[in-house]
């Protein structure tokens, strides 16, 4: 039994498996468990970091207990030649007492104290009878009603026709609307117009009448003057008269 053994256990032993298609996250999940007596630091490690997303990735393990890891594979294009570079590497070393920043022991961490266990990926494509067998009758239900309404549309013309009557009423509907709207509009400028007209008419009497009081003042302050040289005169034939006489 390897040192590892002695204070960790995997479940899966030695390999992660994926099943595809991978054209969604596949999740296969690590047990990591401590049959030991002290408390156990571990990290996860793999050599395709950008394709797994692994939760937790690192952490502590009391004695007894064990904790679930998810490694879940990102999308991607299926190549076999690329397996081979998709592995992993579990980390673990005991935690010293008291301690409280993993970075720094890990960075202080002497080799002799590590143990690695490594994991292998192994990705498994399904055949062609378990893509048949997969299918969901709940999804296929949706083509063979469309089928089924592309069948009912194929035999049903005569609805189509109404619906382009419909359409040809609502466009001549439309253009009736546009027409009376104009019109309106028209209506409204001359009516702005007429209306302009008579204050300009209605300006121009109040001139001519205005013209035609002046003229009638003007005989009246013309006589004015005359009536009073006709008074003036009287008054000074009076008074010759009696200086004669």
């Amino acid at each position: 039994m390897s040192k590892l053994e002695q204070i960790l256990v995997l479940d899966p032993p030695a390999d992660l498996k994926f099943k595809g298609p991978f054209t969604d996250v596949v999740t296969t999940n690590l047990k990591l468990r401590n049959p030991s007596d002290r408390k156990v630091c571990f990290k996860v490690k793999t050599t395709a970091p950008r394709r797994y997303c692994v939760r937790p990735n690192s952490g502590i393990i009391d004695p007894g207990a064990s904790v679930i890891i998810s490694v879940m594979l990102q999308p991607f294009d299926y190549d076999p030649n690329e397996k081979s570079k998709h592995k992993f590497m579990v980390q673990t070393i005991f935690a010293p007492h008291n301690v409280t920043d993993l970075e720094a022991m890990w960075k202080d961490a002497k080799p002799e104290d590590l143990m690695d266990s490594k994991l292998r990926c192994v990705f498994e494509l399904p055949s062609e009878n378990d893509k048949m067998n997969d299918v969901d009758p709940t999804k296929a239900a949706p083509v063979l009603n469309t089928s089924k309404a592309e069948s009912a549309l194929g035999t049903k013309p005569s609805s189509l026709s109404l619906d382009d009557v419909e359409m040809r009423r609502m466009m001549e509907e439309c253009k009736r609307l546009q027409f009376e709207m104009s019109k309106l509009v028209d209506e409204n400028r001359q009516l702005k117009d007429e209306g302009v007209r008579m204050r300009k008419a209605q300006r121009s009497d109040n001139i001519v009448s205005n013209s035609g009081a002046l003229m009638r003042k003007e005989p009246s302050s013309k006589s004015l003057p005359s009536l009073l040289v006709v008074i003036a005169a009287i008054f000074i034939g009076f008074f010759l008269g009696k200086f004669v006489l």
